[in-house]
């Protein structure tokens, strides 16, 4: 399949999986549940509102999420206060996957989550979202549930700059464009389609997920979007156009740090034979200098980054390795 003909085939509207109560009578016709993953880290102005948003979605006391995992980031803002409520089950990061040592970054921290992961479909989305819509979840749900010979589904939307009370409707996502889109078409050209490679927006099937590695850090959008493609194929994945998105922006020495984990990342999946891999499945430790002219002259900031690849999930359950604990395999 040419980008262009799965971009006509597997691009929808989130309009067209909105119904909420038909989606929840299907859920139940096909006997399955469904996870919705939040990874949260000082969030605390944007994460109750999103949680209301979420429970504004249940019908007659049913929820379209069984199972609603925030799993925090060390927050010192009150996030963790404000994230505890009826249905959601809250977990620091650190609490989870205890022997596999220090939680390596946002993609360590979501492999981690797969441990408590009930449902047969998953959605994952950012918490640093500003006048959150519900279709950047209900999109993503509904295509999966509706549409069953989707397993990876990823949210696409318009993402503006804001700056003070500058708004640039086309500003935002500046690695997605400057590095992540780049890459993809020189590497992985079948994926050249999706609007926002980079979403936290997305979701999949628990079975799809359990079978694919996990960058830690900043790679693991890049890493998953290939992983998934090489799995399943193209024609199992699709993007469901979910309107605006509104976040907070990094500055350009945070963005530059992004833009080398995922040119990294994208490399190691390219077979490039410089790009460091150890048999192990952990990448040599990087060092990403940074050069810059600042108003008192120039300066040099060196980052030593190491990108570990976890191992599937479903792995790591074959084989035993979660310190005698068992992962979830029904919703909630």
């Amino acid at each position: 399949m040419r980008p262009e003909e799965w971009f006509a085939a597997r691009s929808f509207s989130s309009g067209e999986f909105g119904d909420i109560a038909v989606l929840i009578r299907l859920k139940h016709q096909r006997g399955i549940g469904v996870t919705l993953v939040l990874p949260t880290r000082s969030v605390v102005e944007t994460i109750g509102p999103i949680l209301d948003k979420i429970a504004g979605l249940d019908r007659s006391g049913v929820r379209l999420f069984d199972q609603i995992l925030v799993v925090d980031a060390q927050s010192t803002d009150g996030t963790l206060a404000a994230a505890r409520r009826d249905g959601v089950e809250v977990w620091p990061e650190e609490s989870l996957l205890p022997e596999f040592g220090p939680v390596l970054g946002e993609g360590d921290a979501l492999w981690r989550a797969l441990s408590q992961v009930g449902g047969d479909l998953v959605v994952f989305a950012d918490t640093d979202t500003r006048e959150f819509r519900a279709e950047l979840v209900v999109g993503i749900a509904g295509c999966l549930l509706i549409r069953p010979e989707i397993r990876f589904a990823k949210a696409a939307y318009r993402r503006p700059f804001v700056s003070g009370e500058t708004l640039m409707a086309d500003g935002g996502g500046r690695v997605t464009e400057l590095a992540a889109k780049p890459l993809l078409n020189v590497f992985f050209p079948e994926l050249s389609g999706f609007v926002q490679p980079l979403a936290w927006e997305f979701g999949a099937t628990r079975e799809l997920l359990w079978s694919l590695p996990f960058f830690t850090g900043y790679a693991v959008e890049i890493g998953l979007l290939i992983d998934a493609f090489k799995a399943c194929g193209l024609e199992a994945m699709a993007q469901v156009d979910c309107g605006l998105r509104l976040n907070r922006h990094q500055d350009l020495g945070g963005l530059s740090r992004m833009a080398h984990a995922i040119l990294r990342a994208v490399l190691i999946r390219a077979g490039d034979p410089e790009s460091c891999t150890r048999a192990d499945g952990l990448s040599e430790m990087a060092s990403y200098v940074h050069a810059v002219a600042v108003a008192d002259g120039l300066a040099m900031e060196r980052y030593d980054e190491v990108l570990v690849e976890r191992r599937p999930m479903g792995e790591i359950l074959r084989k035993g390795l979660l310190g005698g604990r068992q992962a979830r395999t029904g919703p909630g």
